[in-house]
Order: C-alpha cells, then structure tokens, then sequence
C-alpha cells in the first residue's frame, strides 16, 4: 500500500463533503475517481496533495512513495518556460540538480558530502534525468506542443496548459500520480497515445475522469457518493453491473426505512390513545414508555438520509419491471434539457459546404465537402489545429454575417440564414464571465430578444441542478461542470434547429453525459459535433467528416 487515507469530516463552506470516507492506492495500481460535479474530487485531490489541510483525518504516504499531481491553477508561474515548469515539479529534479551543480565546488574532501553527491549521480541517472528534456520535447510533440517548449506558461490557452500538465505527469516516473480530467482538450491521437502509457506505465495512478474510454481502463474505482467514497473493483463495465446491483439493495433497504417511519408514526398514536383511555397508574406508564422508545426510534429513522440512486439506462433496461418502477420513484435528480425537440419537422438543406479549402496565412485544409440537412448528424473529425474549431467558427461567421480571421482559398459555403443555431464552446464567452449566475442567464435571454423572469432563471438553475447558493456566484469562480451546464443553458435558449456541438462532455459527470446523449438521441434538428469520446460518438452516430 503506497497510500491510505481517512477524512473523518470535511466541509467547504456550509456544505459538507465528506463524513468517515476511506480509501487505499496499492502500488501500480490504476485507480478512477468519479462521483457528480460538486462531490468534492478536486477538493479530495487538494487534500492529498497538502494544498488543503483544513479537514479532520489522516493522510498516509507510503515511505520513499513520490507523487505528483496535475495543477489546477498556475498563479505566479506565467513567466516560466513550459521547460522550466515541468523541471521544477519533477519529483526530486531541483534538490538534484542542486547537489549536482553546487557540491563539487564545496564538498571537498568531507565524505558525508561525498557520499551524498555520490548518491544524488545515481538517483538522477535512475529517473532518467540526463536525457530528460529530450523526453519532455518528445512527450510534447505527442500532443502537437513541442514548438511551445521554450514558450512562457502565461502564453499558453486553458486547453494547452491542462495537456502540459498531462506531459508532466507521463515523464515523472513518480509511484504515485493524481490526475484530474485528462483526456479533455485531447484530439484521438493525443488520446490515443495517453491511454497506452496510461495502461503500461508501472506508477499507480488516481485519476478524477468521467471518460469511459479512460474509465475502462482502471482496476478500481471509487465513487464519491452520499459523503462516502464506495469501492468498485474492475473497471466501467464491472462498474456499471456492481452499481445496478448495489442500487438495488440500497433502494430496498430505503424503501423498507420508509415505511418502517409510517408503522412507527402509527405506534405513537396508538400508544397515545391508549395511554389516555388507560385508568390504571402502571399500564399509563407502559403506554408512556412504549411511546417514547417509539419516538426515540422514530429520531433515529428520520436522520437516514435518501441516498443518491444513479444507474446508467441499460442496466435499468435489465432491471425487473418491479424494481425499474421502484428505481424511477427514487433515482438521483438530473439535469432536465429544455429546446431539444426541434420543431422543423422536414429534411431541408441547412448547410452546404463544397470543395473547401480554409486557413490563415497557410491553407489549414482543402477539398472538404460535406451537407447538413434537418435531421442530420455530422461529426468533425481531426487533430488538435487541422481546422475544426476554424471551420465551425467560419459557418457561425457566415450565418450571422460577420466577418472571420481565416481565409476562404477556394470552394463555397452557403447556409439557410433562416435557421437558429445553438452553439456549446469548449470556452465559457467572456461577456458573462464576470457576472452572477443569475444574471448571466438572464444575459443569455436577452441578448437573444427573448423574455426571461425571476420564475424562469430559478426554473433553469434547479432543471441544471444549480443550488439558490449558486445565484450570486461569478461564472468565472464556478466549477469546470458548473459551466458545462450553463453552456448547455445558452446552447438552448432559443430552440435551435441546429446544434453546433464542441467537446460537450468535457467537464460533464456521468449522469449528465448519459442525459445529453438521450437528449440528443430524441433531438429532430440538425447536429454538427466536435468530440473525441467514443462512446459519446457511438450514441451519436452520423456522417464523418475528416480534416
């Protein structure tokens, strides 16, 4: 075991995240992390990693164990080269490189000094880091950001900065790895080459992730539920078959509470007409006892928490007609998507892009054709700069009449100017990012012309599952999956005919994806989508298009 922990209590605000939650890493193992946004993941990361201590328990790293974690924020760091950075969180690089350039001009002839000198030769050469910034270039070059290796940190997008973070992770040859969300922002190769080295790799890993192609690739998982984290063996599938059959028992058991409350409600009203109708001292104090070890239990019962029912749709498909009932009585709440049923109703062409050939200064790619009709499905597929974000952002231009950086080398693009068009970006607008959820939202409506109330907003945060704390929260302070949701509100707001779909599950947990991929599914307009989850582009389907 190279790591145990033991959180008795942790609250971040007047929410508490975790109550007697436990949990084990072995050496080597691949561990997932999932749970719904707001859970308390990254806050468990943090506390792993010593940036959080304010909770009560104990962390226990095994000895010699050297982890490292993805960064989440990079303040005061913007002026580091990407190789400079990713150096400096090596597990033992500075401390090493330190002893190797100061001590021979210092030790002498001093044999502890020697010694250590000695040893620290041998330590950099066993991690490799001799030839460690050629690993760094090649690792970068994986995820098309070798060119960016001497490039300050400040410089670099939100998307890049998470895969520089990735790269820092794969060259560590830590025993311990905490990675949050890895796969978003990557193309299929970068995906690709992630999931080999994740599954070949010797360290062990912690990985917060609701990529099931990820996911799939574990030997654990635990789930932060009900304040708990549960322990799952094997990886998705074997994940997807316990959970259905723990879901189960737990509703049973719920259940069985329940009404346990309603025959202990109605004890106590017995017990209280017959301690009145009684005349007899002795049998008025049976009664009154009997009442009160019946309000004692009752306190007790009501104190059981409902817990967070989730099972994914197939397995509900094979639950017995008993037990699918009793799930759809209790499951957990899930976001409810409004706009998603289209109203054309008839298979016209909306766009129609032919011999295509797009870029800036250089053409990014030629030759493209493809059509979207009513009703079609139609995946963008590429590497990370062949132009999909480019050509999506051209079409939007197109529509609303505007004009765009890149270039038209040759072909045509023609778009029906009468549709409407909901648009999910991998980045949150700015023009709301300073505001309040609240009045983002009402942002939204207006700057489409469209009517939105006080009714309205709140109908929207508890449909997106935004807590009334939620309401005067800057957007540009709320969670990854906190801004997912509301990029679904804006996606929607004026029932579009056309989805324009970038990374949508990014940031999403399971049940969300889950919801969106069946919204989608029963969705009759157009969607033209960017992603790089296959099973996310198995539900989805439809016609590739390959830049």
């Amino acid at each position: 075991m190279i790591l145990s922990a033991t959180i008795q209590e942790k609250s971040f605000g007047d929410k508490q995240l975790f109550q007697d939650a436990t949990f084990f890493i072995e050496e080597g193992e691949k561990v997932g992390i999932i749970g719904r946004n707001g859970e308390g993941k990254t806050t468990l990361f943090r506390s792993l990693t010593g940036e959080d201590t304010d909770f009560q328990g104990e962390i226990t790293l095994g000895r010699g164990v050297t982890m490292i974690a993805t960064r989440q924020e990079h303040h005061g760091l913007e002026d580091e080269t990407v190789l400079t950075y990713i150096l400096h969180d090596l597990p033992q690089y500075s401390e090493l490189k330190h002893i190797l350039e100061t001590y021979p001009e210092t030790m002498g002839d001093k044999m502890h000094l020697i010694h250590r000198y000695s040893e620290a030769l041998e330590q950099f050469d066993a991690l490799g880091y001799y030839t460690v910034e050629n690993e760094v270039e090649k690792t970068l070059d994986s995820f098309q950001l070798g060119h960016r290796v001497h490039d300050k940190i400040g410089s670099l997008s939100g998307g890049q900065k998470r895969l520089i973070e990735v790269a820092k992770v794969m060259i560590s040859n830590a025993h311990l790895a905490l990675i949050d969300e890895p796969t978003n922002h990557m193309d299929y190769a970068a995906k690709d080459a992630f999931l080999q080295w994740m599954t070949t790799a010797k360290e062990a890993m912690l990985i917060i992730t609701h990529d099931r192609d990820v996911l799939e690739r574990v030997d654990r998982i635990l789930e932060i539920k009900d304040k708990k984290i549960l322990n799952y063996k094997g990886n998705y599938t074997a994940y997807l078959k316990q959970n259905a059959g723990s879901t189960g028992a737990m509703m049973n058991e719920y259940e069985l509470t329940q009404r346990r409350i309603v025959n202990v409600k109605q004890k106590i009203l017995e017990y209280q007409r017959m301690k009145e109708k009684a005349r007899d001292g002795g049998t008025i104090q049976r009664f009154k006892r009997l009442e009160n070890q019946s309000r004692q239990e009752l306190v007790e019962l009501e104190k059981v928490e409902k817990p967070t029912f989730w099972v994914d749709r197939e397995s509900v498909q094979d639950m017995g007609l008993k037990t699918g009932e009793q799930y759809q009585k209790y499951k957990a709440k899930n976001i409810r998507l409004h706009g998603v049923t289209g109203d054309e109703g008839y298979s016209r062409l909306l766009v129609n892009v032919a011999d295509l050939s797009l870029g800036y200064d250089s053409i990014l790619f030629e030759g493209v054709n493809f059509q979207i009709r009513e009703g079609e499905v139609v995946e963008l597929r590429g590497r990370n700069g062949a132009g999909k974000t480019t050509l999506v952002k051209t079409l939007l231009a197109t529509l609303n009449g505007e004009k765009f950086p890149a270039t038209v080398y040759d072909g045509v693009i023609d778009i029906d100017k009468k549709i409407r068009v909901g648009v999910y970006e991998q980045e949150t607008p700015a023009a709301i990012l300073k505001k309040s959820l609240t009045e983002a939202i009402e942002h939204i409506f207006l700057s489409r012309g469209l009517p939105v109330g006080d009714t309205k907003v709140r109908q929207l945060m508890s449909d997106y599952l935004f807590t009334p704390g939620d309401a005067n929260t800057p957007v540009n302070q709320l969670s990854g999956g906190q801004k997912a949701r509301l990029q679904l509100i804006d996606m929607l707001a004026d029932k579009p005919s056309l989805l324009v779909l970038d990374e949508p599950t990014n940031h999403l947990d399971l049940p969300s994806i889950e919801e969106l991929e069946q919204a989608l599914n029963n969705y009759s307009g157009a969607i033209l989508y960017i992603s790089h989850d296959t099973h996310f582009r198995k539900q989805l389907g439809g016609v590739v298009v390959q830049l």
